[in-house]
């Protein structure tokens, strides 16, 4: 039986932004920060050599080299971000990695401290 398989990264980043918003407009105007979870899902079958979808070191990797564009930057200046929302956090990190060949399933990006979260689920 051929199975299909889906594998999860959790990381972490800390940045600052601004937000222009209707509601808690005065602190969503001032510079403040975050630190965002995040947690990337890839999806497929096995390789028949290796036995893996994707090795997990090459995804770490691979996040770590996305998670550097955002820890400790300014989220608002990040190329390609756009307005620094969740749902562009995870459509950014998403593009991203499927830009690295990866086989991204879903992207989740959240905040403990708020109790906020937002989950990107892509098509196969």
């Amino acid at each position: 039986m051929d199975f299909e398989f889906e594998l999860s990264q959790r990381f972490f980043f800390d940045a600052a932004h601004t937000l222009r918003r209707a509601h808690e407009t005065a602190g969503s105007l001032r510079v403040h920060g975050h630190t965002y979870h995040g947690e990337v899902s890839v999806r497929g079958r096995r390789d028949a050599t290796s036995g893996m979808v994707v090795d997990l070191a090459v995804l770490r990797a691979e996040i770590e080299a996305v998670r550097g564009t955002l820890d400790h930057h300014l989220l608002d200046e990040v190329p390609g971000l756009g307005t620094p929302t969740l749902e562009n956090l995870c459509a950014y990190i998403a593009t991203a990695l499927r830009a690295r060949q990866l086989p991204v399933s879903a992207v989740r990006v959240w905040r403990e401290a708020g109790g906020d979260s937002c989950r990107l689920v892509l098509p196969h």
